[in-house]
């Protein structure tokens, strides 16, 4: 654990790495998207979205943010520059348990990655993991975004934990913004119980809704009406991932990415 930044990150007097009213440091999100750090990924902004999304999501770039469980760093490239000069971004993954000897634990390999992809210091940026949080950091941030990644929770019996644990991050007015790829609302058991990648709208909410949140908004700004969602090999058959290879590759670009809800919660009272 990354003791040193996470404490700065929940102190109140304290923002990373530039003060909120040093606007000189302070990139636009359209400054951010353009940074030569996102070459390769600005191709999939088509499919994503990120200004439209966290316009939704109502982020603003002085505000605590959480990226849960952030992977490859896609949105990471977007949230950390953005938010570090006048907010404070941090990073959310489950609990990974005890790592093998002389493996770094998650903290170091995610502010060592995010620092390789931003220029950001490492020792800025914060990260932590589920078991991590500490009473002191209940209540205290703003919006955590979870993008592409509830159908891992229910695979891994993980979603009651936590959410959980989301809910007693929160600020009283705090948020979740959720992306997900999205089955038909009639869809089978087997194509939406998060297996293929793919979660009907309605499970989520009702999700949700047991853990103490209520649905605040919905978006169609990363549909896909053209994905069918019904691929034998999950939502890896499109791209970027594009499970078979070369097979059926012409047809699957033009389909593009998977169609996605996009639903902002906040904490039921």
């Amino acid at each position: 654990m990354r003791l040193a930044p996470l404490l700065a990150a929940f102190a109140i007097s304290v923002s990373a790495p530039a003060l909120a009213d040093d606007h000189a440091e302070a990139p636009s999100l359209e400054d951010v998207l353009a940074m030569n750090t996102r070459a390769e990924d600005a191709p999939r902004d088509r499919y994503r979205n990120p200004a439209e999304t966290l316009a939704f999501f109502g982020v603003e770039p002085t505000m605590r943010v959480v990226e849960y469980g952030p992977g490859g760093g896609w949105y990471t490239r977007v949230l950390l520059p953005w938010i570090a000069p006048q907010g404070t971004y941090m990073a959310m993954q489950p609990d990974t348990g005890t790592p093998e000897e002389g493996t770094p634990p998650w903290t170091q390999r995610f502010t060592t990655a995010a620092s390789g992809w931003t220029g950001i210091p490492a020792s800025e940026i914060a990260a932590f993991e589920t078991d991590e949080i500490t009473e002191d950091m209940h209540g205290t941030v703003d919006r955590i975004l979870v993008f592409r990644s509830l159908h891992g929770l229910l695979n891994n019996e993980a979603a009651d934990t936590q959410l959980r644990a989301m809910r007693r991050l929160l600020a009283n007015d705090g948020m979740v913004g959720v992306v997900q790829h999205r089955a038909p609302a009639d869809a089978s058991y087997d194509d939406a119980n998060g297996s293929r990648g793919y979660l009907r709208q309605a499970d989520v909410v009702n999700l949700f809704a047991a853990h103490g949140f209520e649905l605040a908004a919905e978006s169609e700004i990363n549909a896909n009406p053209n994905d069918p969602a019904d691929w034998e090999r999950g939502v890896w058959t499109l791209p970027p991932v594009l499970a078979g290879g070369d097979e059926d590759r012409e047809r699957l670009m033009a389909i593009g990415e998977s169609d996605r809800m996009t639903l902002l919660f906040r904490k039921a009272d």
